[in-house]
């Protein structure tokens, strides 16, 4: 799940949660019988001399402010449906050769393109260019290439668009519409350092090895006051666990952001305590704010915007490179302390479930983790389905016919807005065999097996949503399930895990994730020789994702006074400050 601690991520959330609106029920039925429509698109040898192959995707947007392959971006990560679109597998496009996007076609909302209404429409072709790996697997792949942009399609760097123009379409028509890929997306500019923020970025060996083609980690890292004015000082490490971004942890910022009231209506309906970006800068360039080196990581994939931090059959070795390349990198250049002890994390979302898996798979090498409202960590309770006993992960079980689907995101109060059905089209419309970016495909690349075309192997039929046990049971009993691996490993991992486990649980999260952060908590309640002696605090009713009991710099502190009470007798403690 996207956590909102980023600016752009509390837009994302803050406009999903005020106007998603799930697909109409007449997606689902309308007659396609007599759809004819055919979109052809070319590209010029002067652009790209040679085949291409990607996702074309197609945009119809009411204007052309902004274009409608960032319009239809937008909408698909809102999941609202405003700014229909779709898309279709390229193969080996020559130039000059017709890369076809017909009426059956699939799409969101609309599923397929003969079932889009007819009218006037601003239309925009735009190529997700695939790259070729020929991993150490034995399988060779087509995905994207993240280019340091967090796997967006509308933004990656090196993708061909057309121009937009104004189209009248009418599925039912004969005629062809023609565009003409003529442009190029150019390079993402990274911010520069600062006295406080750096981002470094480095080539990984291992991934390198394993995917067959240059890949990357990287880091931005915010640093402490006096940092360089103290060189023989060595700090702990704070590691926030989120989404590819380019921003520092907590949004750090020095200038008030113009997103504050956005950011102030997120933390409303969220009911917590986070203070925004600048507040936060306050805080940790104050006086009486512990020194510490925090940091976010960033290891894209070309399955999705982060790879979990773990190890997997589709991802590859990226627990590794994390742990054996990154971060040994980043102490070594930050003056950190090195040691188990000083290495802390938080996130929330996909942090939350980064976090919490990292503590319990390398339990001796972190000092402890805060962690917020996970990613399903009992998959007894994938959000609202139990994945190991249903058949299907859109009907309820002994449901009346008629009776509302699985939901998939709700608001505080309990108001469904979007369904399972619902995210599974939109997935089909991002991308085949498991390359669309989605949340659902990037649970499939780094929790599920590979097929035998060397693509994620889905949990579910993303037609029908018919889950495939085989898929289930591989994803349980090869770590994923984080309740599962702590009671089956418990004897083996709990001495190292002991005070080191908080989680923070916003009862009604609006994508259904407190369940699962129940169970987990009978199990470590449940634990004895040892017992786990950590923490969880729910949030009270009305609490929903995004929220925390206290404020960043508050937690910061928390963070480093459980470092300061750990740290072997001797160590220096100077970078607590007034200790």
């Amino acid at each position: 799940m996207r956590a909102p601690y980023s600016p752009a991520h509390v837009a994302a959330l803050v406009a999903a949660l005020t106007a998603c609106q799930p697909a109409s029920e007449e997606t689902a039925s309308e007659d396609e019988s007599a759809a004819t429509l055919r979109i052809e698109v070319t590209h010029d040898a002067s652009l790209h001399d040679g085949p291409l192959t990607g996702r074309l995707f197609l945009a119809f947007a009411p204007s052309d402010d902004p274009e409608p392959r960032i319009a239809a971006y937008n909408s698909a990560r809102q999941r609202n449906g405003e700014v229909p679109f779709f898309s279709a597998d390229v193969e080996g496009a020559a130039p000059g050769e017709a890369m076809v996007v017909d009426a059956g076609a699939d799409g969101y909302p609309y599923r397929r393109l003969g079932g889009l209404p007819a009218g006037d429409y601003w239309m925009q072709a735009i190529l997700h260019v695939y790259t070729e790996y020929q991993r150490a697997d034995g399988h060779t792949v087509w995905a994207p290439q993240d280019q340091w942009e967090g796997q967006r399609w509308a933004f990656s760097p090196g993708n061909y668009f057309s121009e937009a123009r104004r189209v009248r379409v009418d599925p039912a028509s004969d005629d062809v519409i023609e565009f003409e890929l003529t442009g190029e997306l150019p390079p993402i500019e990274v911010p520069s350092d600062t006295e406080w923020v750096k981002r470094i970025r480095i080539q990984s060996d291992i991934l390198t090895e394993w995917w067959g083609h240059p890949m990357y980690l990287g880091a931005v890292v915010l640093l402490p006051r006096g940092f360089d004015d103290n060189p023989d000082m060595r700090y702990p490490l704070l590691i926030e666990e989120t989404h590819f971004t380019l921003d520092p942890v907590f949004g750090f910022t020095t200038e008030p952001p113009s997103g504050e009231a956005l950011f102030s209506q997120m933390r409303r309906e969220a009911g917590g305590m986070r203070e925004s970006g600048y507040e936060f800068a306050q805080a940790w360039m104050g006086e009486d704010m512990p020194r510490m080196v925090a940091v976010i990581l960033q290891h894209p994939t070309p399955y999705f915007d982060d790879s979990y931090g773990v190890n997997s059959a589709n991802n590859g070795p990226y627990g590794d490179a994390i742990h054996e390349e990154l971060i040994p990198y980043i102490e070594e250049n930050f003056r950190l302390i090195g040691e188990p002890y000083a290495r802390v994390m938080t996130g929330g979302s996909t942090g939350g479930w980064m976090s919490l898996a990292k503590m319990l798979h390398y339990p001796a090498y972190y000092g402890g983790t805060w962690t917020y409202y996970p990613d399903p960590i009992d998959f007894r309770r994938y959000q609202l389905v139990n994945i190991y006993e249903d058949d299907n992960a859109f009907i309820v079980p002994n449901s009346v016919p008629g009776a509302p689907e699985r939901m998939f995101q709700r608001t505080v109060e309990g108001q469904p807005v979007g369904s399972n059905r619902q995210i599974s089209q939109l997935e089909v419309a991002q991308g085949s065999r498991g390359r669309g970016a989605g949340q659902l495909d990037a649970w499939h690349a780094v929790y599920g097996p590979t097929d035998e075309d060397g693509y994620p192997r889905r949990l579910w039929d993303l037609d029908t949503g018919v889950i495939d046990r085989e898929v289930a049971y591989y994803m349980r009993d090869n770590g994923y399930d984080l309740r599962h691996y702590a009671e089956e490993n418990w004897s083996r991992i709990g001495p190292d895990l002991v005070g080191k486990i908080r989680i923070y649980n916003p009862e009604m999260d609006h994508f259904y994730l407190p369940y699962a952060v129940y169970m987990m908590e009978d199990f470590l309640e449940s634990t004895t020789d040892p017992y786990y002696g950590g923490e969880f605090i729910h949030g009270a009713p009305m609490k929903g994702h995004g929220w925390s009991p206290f404020t960043n710099a508050d937690l910061v502190r928390q963070m480093a006074a459980h470092v300061a009470d750990n740290a072997p007798e001797g160590a220096s403690t100077a970078w607590m400050g007034g200790r």
